[in-house]
Formats: C-alpha cells, sequence, structure tokens
C-alpha cells in the first residue's frame, strides 16, 4: 500500500514537472535548428547561411544549391542563365527514366543537374557554370554535357573566360554510351577555347567523381578546390571493392590532390569570390603594355652601375655569401617586387615540389607569371622544399607555369637560387633528366619573353632548367657553375678540400660571368644581400626590370622565341 500511495505521488510530481517545463521551453519553430552532419551539433540554420554554408561549430562544410552558389559568386541582378529548357532525352529508353527525372525537376525546381549563363564577378564578366547534386546526384548526361558544350563555344565565341563549380557522381548511367560521349564532347569544347587564348576555372566541390573528374573537371588552367572535398576518379567504395584494403585517412580529399600536384589551390568558401576577381583581373589585363619613365629608370640604372663592388672578396667568398642562410629567398623576392602574387601548386602528374613555386602576379600594372626556386627559411621549412633542390615533379609545375603564361601571353621571371638538382633514387625513378632536359628545350621555343636572375645559388643543370632566357641577371655575390667546387676539385683533382681554388679557376663569379658575356646584368649588393637590406636590393631588381620590360613588350612572341635562340646559339 505504502509502495502504490509513493507511486501516485511521484507520477503527480513527473506529471507536474514536465508540464511546468513545457511551458517554459521557448516554441522553436520547424526548421530554424539543425543538426551538422558532420559534427553532429544542434546548428542555427540562418547562421549557417551568413557563413557561406558552413558549420559554425565544426568548420564542415555543406553542399550549396546551385543557385545559392550563384547568389554567393555572381554579382546581384548580373546572371543570365542560357539553355534553361532543353527536351528530355531517354536514348536507351531507360525503364522509370523519364519519372526519376521528372520527380528530381519538381524536387529542386531545375531542369538539370547544372545551371549555366553569363554574369558579373566583381565587375568582371564570365560564363558560369554551376552544378547541383540534389539532381540525381549531379551525374552527366546528354543534357549536362551539352549545356555545358553550349556555355563553353558561346564563351569561346565571346571571348568570355569560364567559370565551373564542379560536383558529381559521375556518367548517368540511365544513358549508358551515350553519357560517356560526354566526357569526350566536353573536353573538345574546352580544347578549342584554350586555343583561343581564352581562360578556364575549375572549383571542385564536394563529390567531384567520375566521368565529370575525367572530362570538364579536371581540364581548368587554374584548378581551385574546396577544402575536404571528395574528388577522384573511382569512388573510394569501388577502390576499398576492386583492392580489398581500407584506404587511409584523408585519400581523394582536397589536400591529397593539392600534395599530389592536381589542384592550384584550396580556398576557403568565404574567400572564393575574392580569389576569382583577382584571377579574372590578372587575365582581363593580360596584354598590357605600360610605358615607363625611361629618363628616371636610365637614370636610377647609372647610380646602380656605380656602385662600388663589395670589396675583399675571393670567388670562394662569393661561393660562401651565396649560401648564407640569412639570405633572401625567392619568396621574399617575389612579396617585395610583384604585387598580388598568388601561388598555384603542382605539375599535374604527380607532386606539388615545395622547392619550386609559382604564381601570377602583377608588375606595374603588367600581368607576368613568376617561379622561382626555394630553400627554406629554417630547418623545418627546408626539409620542406628539400634545401631548394627541385624533384622532376618541381620542373614539370615550372614548365607548366610556363605554357599556361605562354597561352595568356605573359612575360615569365625566374629566380634561380638552387645548389643543384635533387639526385636521390626517387629522383631518377621518376626521370630528373628527362624532365630537365624538357624544360630546356621547351623553354628555347616558348613564345613570351623569359628573364632570369640568379639570386643565390645557380648550381649546374638543375639552375639552367630555369634560365633558357632572353636575359640571365646575377645578384653580385651569387654564383652560377656547372658543378660545386667541391665536386669539381674532387672529379679533376681528387681532392674536394682544393674547392677555394676550384671556384677560382671556374670562373662562377657574376663579374666573371659578365666579362665572358653568358650574363646580362649583375646586380650590386653594396653589402652581402639579407633580410636587412631585401627592400634596397629589390628596388634595384625592380629598376633594371622596367628596363627589361620597356624593351620586351614591344615584341611579338616569335621575336621573343627567336632572339632566345640567337642568345644561347652565339654561345
Amino acid at each position: 500500500m505504502l509502495k502504490d500511495m509513493f507511486k501516485k505521488t511521484y507520477t503527480r510530481i513527473d506529471t507536474k514537472y514536465r508540464s511546468s517545463k513545457t511551458e517554459e521551453e521557448p516554441n522553436i519553430p520547424e526548421g530554424l535548428w539543425r543538426k551538422c552532419n558532420k559534427c553532429s551539433q544542434p546548428i542555427y540554420v540562418e547562421d549557417v547561411k551568413n557563413n557561406y554554408y558552413v558549420c559554425p561549430k565544426c568548420g564542415g562544410y555543406f553542399r550549396v544549391h546551385a543557385r545559392r552558389r550563384i547568389e554567393m559568386i555572381v554579382d546581384e541582378g548580373t546572371f543570365e542563365e542560357w539553355n534553361r529548357d532543353m527536351e528530355f532525352s531517354n536514348p536507351l529508353d531507360f525503364p522509370g527514366y523519364e519519372k526519376k527525372v521528372l520527380a528530381a525537376r519538381e524536387k529542386t525546381g531545375l531542369s538539370e543537374a547544372v545551371v549555366t549563363g553569363k554574369g558579373n564577378i566583381g565587375g568582371h564578366p564570365a560564363v558560369i557554370g554551376v552544378c547541383d547534386s540534389r539532381f540525381l546526384m549531379s551525374s552527366m548526361g546528354y543534357i549536362v554535357g551539352e549545356k555545358v558544350t553550349r556555355a563553353v563555344e558561346r564563351a569561346t565565341k565571346e571571348k568570355l573566360p569560364v567559370i565551373f563549380f564542379v560536383c558529381s557522381g559521375g556518367a548517368r548511367m540511365q544513358e549508358g554510351m551515350v553519357s560517356l560521349m560526354q566526357m569526350a564532347k566536353t573536353s573538345a569544347a574546352l580544347k578549342r577555347h584554350q586555343q583561343a587564348g581564352q581562360l578556364y576555372v575549375t572549383v571542385l566541390t564536394d563529390p567531384t567523381t567520375g566521368g565529370v573528374t575525367a572530362s570538364f573537371a579536371m581540364l581548368g588552367d587554374i584548378i581551385l578546390a574546396e577544402p575536404k572535398a571528395l574528388i577522384g576518379f573511382a569512388g573510394p567504395r569501388v577502390i576499398e571493392q576492386t583492392i580489398g584494403q581500407k584506404l587511409p585517412e584523408g585519400f581523394q580529399r582536397s589536400e591529397f590532390l593539392l600534395e599530389h600536384g592536381f589542384v592550384d589551390k584550396i580556398v576557403e568558401r568565404h574567400e572564393l569570390k575574392d580569389t576569382l576577381v583577382k584571377i579574372l583581373l590578372i587575365h582581363e589585363n593580360t596584354g598590357n603594355k605600360v610605358t615607363f619613365r625611361m629618363a628616371e629608370v636610365f637614370n636610377d640604372l647609372t647610380a646602380i652601375s656605380a656602385k662600388k663592388d663589395y670589396t675583399g672578396k675571393t670567388p670562394w667568398d662569393t661561393v660562401i655569401l651565396s649560401r648564407k642562410s640569412d639570405r633572401p629567398t625567392a619568396l621574399d623576392y617575389i612579396e617585395k617586387i610583384f604585387d598580388d602574387f598568388m601561388e598555384f601548386h603542382g605539375d599535374r602528374y604527380f607532386k606539388d615540389d615545395g622547392a619550386i613555386v609559382g604564381g601570377i602576379a602583377m608588375f606595374h600594372g603588367i600581368p607576368v607569371t613568376v617561379i622561382g626556386q626555394q630553400k627554406g627559411r629554417n630547418t623545418k621549412d627546408n626539409i620542406k622544399r628539400n634545401f631548394g633542390m627541385p624533384s622532376p615533379e618541381g620542373y614539370r609545375k615550372a614548365l607548366r607555369l610556363m605554357k599556361e603564361a605562354e597561352q595568356f601571353h605573359r612575360p615569365v621571371v625566374c629566380f634561380v637560387d638552387t645548389p643543384g638538382a635533387f639526385c636521390g633514387l626517387e629522383a631518377e625513378e621518376r626521370g630528373q633528366g628527362e624532365a630537365i632536359a624538357r624544360n630546356l628545350f621547351e623553354m628555347s621555343s616558348v613564345k613570351i619573353p623569359i628573364l632570369s636572375i640568379v639570386i643565390g645559388e645557380g648550381g649546374s643543370g638543375g639552375a639552367l632548367a630555369m634560365a633558357v632566357a632572353n636575359q640571365v641577371w646575377m645578384l653580385e655575390n651569387s654564383v652560377y657553375s656547372v658543378l660545386s667546387p667541391e665536386g669539381f676539385a674532387s672529379i679533376l683533382w681528387k681532392d674536394s678540400k682544393k674547392a677555394p681554388e676550384a671556384a677560382r679557376v671556374m670562373k662562377m663569379t657574376a663579374r666573371d660571368l659578365k666579362k665572358l658575356n653568358l650574363i646580362e646584368h649583375v646586380v650590386p649588393e653594396r653589402n652581402p644581400a639579407s633580410m636587412e637590406n631585401l627592400s634596397e636590393i629589390a628596388a634595384e631588381i625592380d629598376t633594371a626590370m622596367r628596363v627589361f620590360f620597356n624593351e620586351y613588350q614591344g615584341i611579338s612572341g616569335d621575336e621573343a622565341a627567336a632572339l632566345r635562340y640567337e642568345r644561347f646559339r652565339g654561345m
């Protein structure tokens, strides 16, 4: 009986408490709060929208609908949609296919899995395409392939850049081989766009897989990616089933592709529009000619030439100075001399080599491609940069950027600073000799002006692979040689201790090479280059570069290549 009384009392109290609690809780309308599918935390929907559809708790990226993506990227009121409604096609008469497409249209409000059109991004006109994963996982069938192709063809005709935001599950299975043919069709249209000298940028989002990856997604002149996006040809599940192994953490994510050389840059969503504006601005200004006030420039150069050399040096002293750890690196000069530098990564074959950096920038209003051999600033950085010794993928990255510069008629500036090409086992396995030879071969005929500046060590073929240029300059305390003095002494005299004597007979200093007519200009260092006098030396390089650009921007690409050939032919 006592037990029954206690039970009734507890029930009354509990009911009253729950009733009171319900009355006190706020009445939250359905849809205001959601659960993040990555961190499982409750998130306020409005906060997510204001944060570019990124979870404010864990930073996880949500997939963005096509029209919302357009709102985020394209200037308000400027988007004009193309080919919105196209007649449904069921080439295989696949059962139930039409019903699936109609359901996807009703769910998304879209006619197909991609939206294409024209709009302004930061005031710069561009053709834009956006895939929407809600529509049959943005798989590519005939209509998707046709919309992409028509957009590219019209962009080529109107001389407009193309930007595609890509996501896809791959081929549209219900269309069989017709779907497969869209890979070739879209790629062929993009080839014509490239041959016309027009820009194509892709932004890879989660997920980008299958036939779309193996066609228009990976053909960008510039390939950007959102963080942690799944990107690959075969999906992870397919690979695991095929090889019978568990895939490593991070496999096929954006960061994995950046490391392996297939993505130029990973861009946070809130920075994406600004990044695209910068890319469009630089490419819009391609072919810009700037007339420098040469009287001022020549006065500056006369003052530079009058500066006395850093006296009392032996050639071996110069070797030591060229190797000093506090000597400014390529990135230091790039940051001082150029505006709006944007680094790009990867050789599109195997890896991104930290020993070579490169990208696009502006020099006094002239768009340029800048490439440098990069040493580290400390031990950790040197390990990342392999102490400035490039591997084959580094040279292939440099050549890729030069060929891209040729497409857009941009001059190239190279900063040379390497003890030599990396000579490890893996470098030989991946074709170090072929990569260097290919650079010499291709650089000889690239139809743009090239300037190379030796800022530290110019070691053997590893340096020459970045110095097949119209002009080669050297900083006063840099060196450029067939081999290191230690190696030279070991080979000829069987004694590496004779390196100082080797440095003397090798004629490897800037002044020696200028007398031999192997370089065009010596940039003086009143004091050995360091971070303390970086601004002064960078200003001297800037002055001399204005003379170079004033001379070469008036000649054609064919003339630039011919002059480069004659330069080396006379040696």
